[in-house]
């Protein structure tokens, strides 16, 4: 009973320092730039900064299947996995466009453009550039799957239907916490809005 317990005290406390440690990683992690334009009840609208991404487009829409595949893919570059075998800091959130065929995408730190940025190795890697744009973003909790996703993309959709709010079919999943992080997990759906001063 007694080795029992001290078998469970480390095991708890090996949980808390992982979690202590996901958290105070995330807080030094460079963010995807927005100002907030409004928020309402369930959900709020912002104005992202044009962006450059790294990318690699998966032929599915499976979020499991795009994200592990994509994450891995994106990862093996920024770890080293270019003709220069440079590291580049990870950035949140890593973002992945809701359609038939899925585009992974982690924002490129602020110090790096696309002429000083490392060839990749694996040539299904873009550089691809976002322009700013206006979005409205809602946010939940836990491990996202699929039928989450889907979920809180009608759940938006019915929101902004009710607010007169136009939108646009370009919707997106935003991650923000590793895989091994379990406490106080952030997830999002956004979607491209249309001219909001016409609403």
């Amino acid at each position: 009973m007694k080795i029992t317990l001290i078998v469970l005290g480390i095991l708890v406390l090996g949980f808390v320092i992982v979690q202590i440690y996901a958290m105070k990683s995330q807080s030094g992690i460079e963010n995807y730039p927005y100002k907030v334009v409004k928020r309402f009840p369930r959900f709020e609208i912002r104005n992202y900064e044009a962006t450059l991404f790294t990318s690699v487009k998966l032929s599915t829409n499976n979020y499991k299947e795009a994200s592990g595949k994509g994450f891995s893919i994106l990862a093996g570059y920024i770890f080293g996995g270019n003709e220069t075998n440079e590291k580049i800091a990870m950035t949140s959130p890593v973002s992945m466009s809701l359609e038939d065929s899925m585009t992974v995408m982690f924002m490129v730190p602020k110090k790096f453009n696309k002429e000083n940025l490392p060839k990749p190795n694996q040539s299904n890697i873009e550089f691809k550039e976002e322009p700013s744009k206006t979005m409205a973003a809602i946010t939940f909790g836990g491990w996202a799957n699929s039928k989450k996703i889907e979920a809180y993309k009608k759940k938006l959709m019915t929101a902004l239907d009710e607010e007169g709010i136009s939108y646009s079919n370009k919707f997106y999943f935003f991650g923000y916490n590793p895989p091994f992080e379990i406490l106080n997990r952030k997830n999002e759906v956004l979607v491209e809005l249309q001219d909001i001063s016409k609403n």
